[in-house]
């Protein structure tokens, strides 16, 4: 681990831990409701996007915890674990916008989809901070983009598994 990283590691082994954990449980509450939600047009696409945005925090989490990686590498790993999420939610916005369009206005779709987006956008922040040796605020944009991730993950998680029951 970078000495950059060290102060950072009791946050990513927190995250870590809890962000596993979380992952886990939306995964059961979502099976039991798996029937439900692959009969929908968008849902299975926000809930993939929700899991993948917890995904994407383990990864970015875990990955600040190796040992003797530079700062460099450790920006290219979120820009490449970024990638992969950012895909599965870009899949979810087209769906809402695909889908949804008779319910509201792309003003009021677009909104929907931010929850999804804000991660996505913070962790580019953070890799690209990282990359071009803004270190300090690299580090803290990530951490930040690890809260939103889980709160935006909670918050799809949600609308999913409340449209299951509408």
């Amino acid at each position: 681990m970078s000495e950059a990283l060290e102060p950072w590691s009791e946050f990513n082994v927190a995250m870590v831990g809890a962000t596993a954990a979380l992952a886990g449980l939306l995964i059961v509450a979502m099976s039991v409701n798996i029937g439900a939600i692959m009969a929908s047009k968008t849902l299975p696409a926000r809930a993939a996007a929700s899991i993948a945005t917890l995904v994407l925090a383990i990864v970015v989490t875990g990955l600040g915890l190796a040992p003797g990686q530079p700062l460099w590498a450790y920006g290219v790993e979120v820009l490449v674990a970024l990638a992969i999420a950012a895909g599965f939610e870009v899949h979810a916005v087209r769906a809402i916008f695909r889908d949804d369009l008779h319910r509201g206005t792309p003003r009021e779709l677009f909104a929907k989809s931010a929850a999804g987006l804000l991660p996505i956008v913070a962790y580019l922040i953070g890799a690209v901070l990282l990359l071009a040796g803004v270190v300090p605020a690299g580090l803290v944009v990530l951490g930040i983009a690890t809260i939103l991730a889980i709160v935006s993950a909670i918050v799809l998680a949600w609308v999913v598994l409340v449209e299951v029951l509408r």
